[in-house]
């Protein structure tokens, strides 16, 4: 029987960082919460006993890198979460998450859809491969 792997997605944002969770045995990402720092994620991986990390990569259209700041988050979460960190890429997540949770004042919302939506397509690849 194989271990089930509890999966936790990640929408980086410069002020706001949408979680989702998921796991093997359902292969279903859920939106989760937002949080505003690294340690706020951390403290999820944490209590919610994360195996590993699928993080949305920012990335332009073209295929260009993402920011610095991204850049820096990624090393710190590799350096600090204790898990794998996989990254996925997130082009057009928070289109496809304002196209489901609707225009609305409150982002917060749509981070954690967006976040989910990363996670889904990594989860949707595995079964592929």
């Amino acid at each position: 029987m194989e271990e089930n792997i509890k999966y936790l997605g990640v929408d980086w944002g410069e002020k706001r960082i949408g979680l989702a969770l998921a796991d093997s045995e359902t292969g279903l990402a859920l939106p989760f919460k937002v949080v505003d720092s690294l340690f706020a994620v951390l403290e999820v991986i944490n209590s919610e006993g994360i195996d590993e990390i699928v993080l949305g990569e920012p990335k332009k259209m073209s295929g260009a890198e993402a920011n610095p700041d991204f850049l820096a988050f990624r090393k710190k979460l590799e350096a600090e979460a204790g898990v794998k960190v996989n990254l996925a890429d997130e082009r057009l997540s928070s289109l496809a998450a304002d196209a489901l949770v609707g225009e609305k004042e409150d982002k917060a919302e749509r981070d954690a859809v967006a976040a989910m939506l990363i996670l889904q397509n990594y989860l949707d690849g595995l079964l592929l491969t």
